[in-house]
């Protein structure tokens, strides 16, 4: 998650594959019915731009949350998963099936990486985030062990770049390197519903050409504005019309907030608040009024013209179909006038 934490340089990925391809005394095969790995050469564009390479093709993987999510839509299975919360509430997993699946870590910043070694893994799967020049979960403020993790094998991801559909054509491409039958069925309705959904989505936005949103992040020190350069999704709702606003003064740090003190709470009126949907941001939008009583400052919060922002979690087309046609319901019934 990209809220509050900064993250490291993770070791080079250059480090050489070992055991590449060989079983495990615990774990499954990542491959699945959908997915027939090749035998190799294997290589992929990282997201930083480098180039992994190796003799076979990659089969025991372990993946973060999200990047697992978006392997297992294409029938690619990790042998484990590391997430930032419970696997049972990522938005990510919490509707997969998990059997099978060694679980390294339900908490930031700590990864088992004992039991990761001993899925003897012959890749590691992880966004790649241009802002830190890191992969998701090997970031600086985990704990000293976890970071060992990046010892066990290569680590790759897609970059956590400029949209979430590259970012889902992204692990479509990788999925497809190993060995994932890309054009399956249900692959091409959850392409389909997504087009759908932003054809949809596109029209109600047109029809409120003067709507503004702005992306919130409330917590007990401060308002998160969200930056929309550092948010792929929202740079994805930018592009197909919506008027999200761009915060004036982001971090210069970490820049995909503008940290507003609580007085500051109302320095952006907008029409429709987007608000940060992940798990661990619970409160609902009244419960904020109550505790912070100048979010309700904000006229948007005061009227509850409040949707859940899908905030840096969405890595699939069949997830981001879901919550676009969720925004899209929330514009079609959004007063306009309301931040004025």
């Amino acid at each position: 998650m990209r809220a509050w934490r900064p993250v490291l340089v993770v070791t080079a990925l250059s480090i050489a594959l070992a055991g590449c391809g060989s079983a495990a005394t615990t774990g499954t095969s990542t491959t699945t019915a959908a997915s027939a790995a090749p035998s190799g050469p294997w290589s992929f564009t990282d997201g930083s731009g480098k180039v992994v390479k190796a003799d076979k093709t990659p089969t025991r993987i372990i993946a973060h949350a999200g990047e697992a999510a978006a392997l297992m839509s294409f029938g690619i299975k990790p042998v484990g998963i590391y997430a930032d919360e419970s696997v049972k509430t990522d938005a990510n997993l919490k509707d997969l099936d998990l059997t099978g699946i060694e679980i390294l870590g339900q908490e930031w910043g700590k990864i088992d990486v004992e039991k990761a070694a001993a899925l003897r893994p012959d890749l590691i799967v992880g966004d790649w985030w241009p802002a830190e020049k890191a992969h998701s979960g090997l970031e600086e403020g985990v704990d000293e062990k976890s970071k060992k993790l990046a010892e066990l094998a290569p680590v790759v991801g897609v970059s956590q770049g400029k949209s979430i559909v590259d970012l889902a054509k992204g692990y479509e491409d990788l999925a497809k390197s190993l060995g994932a039958k890309v054009d399956a069925p249900e692959i091409a309705a959850n392409k389909k519903r997504f087009e759908d959904a932003v054809a949809t989505f596109k029209e109600a936005v047109a029809a409120k050409p003067d709507l503004t949103v702005a992306a919130m992040s409330p917590a007990d020190d401060k308002l998160y504005f969200a930056n929309p350069e550092y948010a792929p999704e929202l740079l994805d709702f930018q592009r197909w019309g919506m008027k999200v606003i761009n915060p004036e003064s982001p971090d210069p740090g970490f820049p995909y907030w503008e940290n507003l003190s609580w007085e500051n709470a109302d320095k952006y009126q907008p029409d429709l608040i987007l608000f940060d949907g992940r798990s661990y941001k619970p409160t609902s939008n009244a419960d904020w009024g109550k505790k912070q009583p100048t979010w309700f400052k904000i006229k948007a919060a005061k009227a509850g013209a409040v949707v859940a922002w899908p905030a840096y979690w969405l890595h699939t087309y069949g997830h981001f179909a879901t919550e676009l046609d969720k925004l899209t319901a929330a514009v079609k019934t959004a007063d306009p006038n309301i931040g004025d």
